[in-house]
């Protein structure tokens, strides 16, 4: 494995617009594809890709888009539903978004005449992030700037609200931990919330501020990373409510950390978009230095592919892909 080399993009697929949030789609759809969805100014493209890391007889990567969704105001977060199947007849596609005026939408399309979706009004500040229950898809748990956690059934009716002590930036729900939710917080505080009692029963502390993402790790649920200030931040919950890891990676702030979905050692961060790029590091815990530096124009958005070590960051009119070693 090669210490710290930077690293031109693997593949770039382009996009029909400015790219502001990439998702590959965490859920099996019952193809051999990847879903990947991107959000732009104004609409949201669904896509598939395959890649020859697995699959010999590709080129490369294929890349098809499935079908562009007019969202009328820029999209700002995405996340998809387990209920996302692409083997089913009718096949059906769903996804919710947040956008800058402050609302859910959400979306449900068989690719051929149904194409439905729902507004969701309640939050009074901007949405930084949301996520669906991982199991039955039947719920959408949101945070915001309003300081407030809400989760909303697919009518969009509220059914949990927990007040914050600053702008929640992150949500996760663990498939492990179906009545759990994970939500972090600007001033450094992640905790995790019982959906059942609907009370606080652990929390993290980062002690530096501010907390700008963070994710609950697929493959180990003890394990939880963060971006606050220009640093990346490693918990171990059965260890202590403080971090056991952490190191400076970005110089001017970090913007977005993601755990790999294949390894629990690996993960990536994004920094600011600077004047001109974007830095993309990824990282694995066994070694001191960031195994893969690359950079992308303006870039937004970072995603890992279900099952391979992959991940995608967008950036103006393009996706860029990036595979590292294991």
């Amino acid at each position: 494995m090669k210490q710290d080399s930077t690293r031109n993009t693997t593949y770039t697929v382009d996009c029909e617009d400015y790219v502001h949030v990439v998702k590959f789609n965490p859920f099996d759809s019952g193809d051999a594809c990847s879903l990947i969805a991107y959000g732009g100014n104004n609409c949201v493209v669904v896509g598939t890709c395959r890649f020859q890391e697995e699959d010999a007889e590709v080129e490369g990567m294929q890349y098809k888009t499935l079908r562009t969704f007019h969202h009328g105001i820029r999209v700002d977060a995405i996340a998809w539903s387990p209920e996302t199947r692409l083997d089913a007849l009718p096949p059906q596609i769903r996804f919710c978004t947040a956008a800058s005026d402050r609302k859910l939408r959400l979306f449900t399309s068989d690719l051929q005449d149904k194409h439905e979706f729902q507004t969701f009004d309640g939050h009074t500040d901007y949405i930084n992030d949301l996520v669906f229950a991982p199991k039955e898809g039947q719920e959408v748990a949101s945070v915001s700037d309003d300081h407030t956690c809400r989760v909303w059934d697919l009518e969009g009716n509220e059914k949990a609200h927990f007040v914050l002590r600053s702008p929640g930036m992150s949500v996760c729900w663990h498939p492990e931990e179906a009545f759990k939710l994970m939500v972090a917080e600007k001033n450094g505080t992640i905790r995790f919330y019982d959906l059942i009692t609907q009370q606080a029963i652990l929390s993290l502390e980062c002690e530096q501020t501010p907390l700008m993402s963070a994710d609950w790790c697929l493959k180990n649920t003890l394990k939880i990373g963060a971006v606050a200030g220009s640093d990346w931040l490693i918990w171990d919950m059965t260890r202590s409510s403080y971090p056991q890891d952490k190191r400076p990676v970005h110089v001017d702030r970090a913007r977005l950390f993601r755990w790999s979905r294949v390894n629990e050692n690996l993960f990536a961060t994004t920094g600011y978009p600077g004047k001109t790029t974007t830095q993309l590091l990824v990282h694995h815990l066994g070694h001191p230095q960031p195994i893969l530096t690359g950079s992308a124009a303006v870039g937004s958005g970072l995603t890992w592919h279900r099952t391979l070590p992959l991940c995608a960051v967008g950036g103006d009119h393009k996706i860029f892909f990036w595979v590292t070693e294991m």
